[in-house]
């Protein structure tokens, strides 16, 4: 592993300005750099760089990062490749981490060790099986696809990792899903006699495996369990080795199987993913999002694959903006993507994607009005009640409204007849005096103006009285992982930050905070503004903490519940002249 205190020095040393322009040329735009969006299509520039954060972020799919996140999603680079690629740059070696401790070695390396070697024993296993070989290959496979997506194979018997885990019983390999315990005792492999498909997480490292069986055998694909790892809402099969060709093809085919993916990859169409056994999420949806605006779901045309398609186009609905293209392909039930380019090859398939994709508009109406016989009063009617819980999570405004209107036709109806029947307020007014009617926005909480504080200066962090943070709010709580993290590394810069929570759950809201101090400017006074947010904080756990106070009895109150009452009473008494 690469010692943090490199990659802190490493984004440290680096320009990000340099690094993007070599490859998106950038104009500068005030105190920032601009450019249209690398990672999606646009007219106007919104993807900002700044050279004095270190980051970037795109106003306009959210696309955000550092310098090694960039490497990471324009070249299609693993983690560890970017870090190098850098280091190479400026002339630095990446050292190696510290020296393991003996203990932990014996006990456990860590998971994404542990996956990386068990990946490699599985694509070596794969070499020495001809059944193994035979069975890709009758599938159309050659061995360079197979190297490029790092398949394998899980051989029969049920403690074969016991020859490469010693001890075979640490815990860590049930905890990375590679080993079962079962109700006995008893620990196995949780992989035999299967295919092994290895999924790679952004950063290029093994996260989990898809495994599936040479014959008829069930289940014909067993996943790894959820994990630290690894958690398949989140994940899709493929899409590290798709990036590139995704944005030069400017769309994605979602498919539902790890072989369709493989196959389409070896007959030139290297722009598929697939969900991993899990219907698509609107995590899935907006991951692919920030690489193209066009998705195409790629099902079989059974009623599985139409029940898959319907799953994906409800949590499709509300990640949608008005530049997003999604639709549906659905092959003849005797066919899946593999089995039709197989038969049919690259052009016929790529003939059906375009010509026969139906917009996700058209489906959704089409669907619809096959449950329901829109020729009569109560058939519209239900009509209307179906469709009104899924249109009302489209946030697109042009969108919606153009939903709206053919939900509208259908039905019989005019769009402000719909618009009254749905309760939906029309927008229209007076463009003179529309500023002065615009709904404000929320003002940004206390926590949210301390995070965006401490990003921009996180020499802060130290000044901020960690008992401030009391509120179990999201933007609380990323504050709170911020103060630690500076707290044990005081050094860190915002790049350095964003890095750490790159992959956290926190992450979108430290982006959103990051995007805001974009646009702030070196004569601002920060440390002021800091120290009134402290204040507010310190003020508003007060009032909380008396209302706590004087909703209790006087019996139940502590000593130093009695002590607050008495200074929140005298506080409230009129002074005396």
């Amino acid at each position: 592993m690469i010692p943090q205190d490199f990659i802190q020095t490493l984004l440290s040393r680096v320009d990000i300005v340099e690094v993007i322009d070599r490859r998106v040329p950038l104009k500068k735009a005030g105190t920032n750099y601009q450019a249209c969006c690398p990672f999606h299509n646009e007219k106007s520039p919104s993807f900002t760089v700044s050279p004095t954060k270190q980051f970037y972020h795109c106003f306009g799919c959210g696309a955000h990062g550092t310098a090694i996140g960039f490497l990471m999603e324009y070249a299609g680079l693993g983690y560890v490749e970017a870090i190098k690629e850098l280091a190479g740059q400026l002339g630095l070696e990446v050292p190696e981490g510290p020296p393991a401790n003996p203990e932990r070695v014996k006990q456990a390396a860590s998971l994404v060790e542990i996956m990386q070697r068990a990946a490699q024993f599985y694509r070596l296993q794969l070499k020495q099986t001809p059944l193994a070989i035979d069975y890709l290959k009758k599938r159309g496979l050659t061995g360079e696809i197979a190297a490029r997506f790092g398949l394998g194979y899980a051989p029969t018997g049920w403690q074969n990792l016991e020859a490469l885990f010693d001890p075979y019983a640490d815990p860590a390999l049930v905890e990375a899903g590679l080993v079962i315990i079962n109700d006995a005792g008893q620990r196995y492999d949780r992989f035999r006699d299967r295919i092994m498909f290895p999924i790679v997480g952004q950063r290029g490292e093994v996260i989990g495996f898809g495994g599936r069986v040479l014959d008829a055998g069930e289940p014909k694909y067993l996943n790894s369990p959820e994990t630290p790892l690894f958690q398949k809402g989140n994940e899709l099969y493929g899409l590290f080795q798709a990036r590139r060709a995704i944005r030069d093809a400017g769309r994605v085919i979602v498919v539902e199987g790890y072989m369709d993916v493989v196959a389409l990859a070896q007959h030139g169409v290297e722009y598929a993913v697939a969900t991993l056994g899990t219907a698509t999420t609107g995590t899935h949806v907006q991951k692919l999002l920030r690489h193209t605006d066009e998705i195409v779901f790629c099902f079989d045309g059974d009623a599985a694959g139409r029940r898959a398609a319907w799953r994906a186009m409800e949590n499709s609905l509300a990640i949608l903006n008005d530049g997003s293209h999604i639709g549906f392909l659905f092959l003849a039930p005797e066919h899946d993507p593999d089995s039709y380019i197989r038969a049919f090859g690259k052009d016929a398939f790529e003939a059906l994607l375009a010509g026969e994709v139906v917009p996700l508009s058209v489906y959704l109406f089409k669907e619809l009005a096959m449950h329901h016989d829109l020729g009569n009063s109560e058939g519209q009617s239900a009509f209307l009640q179906a469709a009104r819980p899924l249109l009302s999570q489209v946030r697109a405004p042009a969108l919606a409204l153009m939903l709206r209107k053919r939900c509208a036709e259908l039905a019989g109806l005019q769009l402000f007849e719909l618009d009254n029947l749905w309760e939906i307020k029309s927008k229209r007014s007076n463009p003179a005096r529309a500023s002065a009617y615009a709904p404000r926005q929320a003002p940004a909480s206390i926590w949210h103006k301390l995070l965006c504080a401490i990003l921009y200066m996180p020499s802060l962090a130290k000044e901020l009285d960690a008992s401030l943070i009391a509120p179990t709010d999201p933007d609380a709580e990323a504050l709170r992982a911020v103060v630690e993290l500076l707290r044990n590394h005081p050094n860190l810069g915002t790049a350095s930050v964003a890095d750490h929570f790159r992959d956290h759950a926190l992450a979108p809201i430290l982006q959103h905070a990051s995007s805001e101090i974009l646009s702030w400017t070196d004569d601002l006074d920060i440390s002021a503004d800091f120290v009134g947010a402290c204040n507010q904080a310190r003020m508003q756990i007060d009032k909380q903490h008396g209302a706590r106070v004087t909703d209790k009895p006087i019996n139940a109150l502590t000593e130093t519940e009695k002590a607050a009452l008495r200074q929140l009473v005298i506080g409230t008494q009129p002074v005396k002249k």
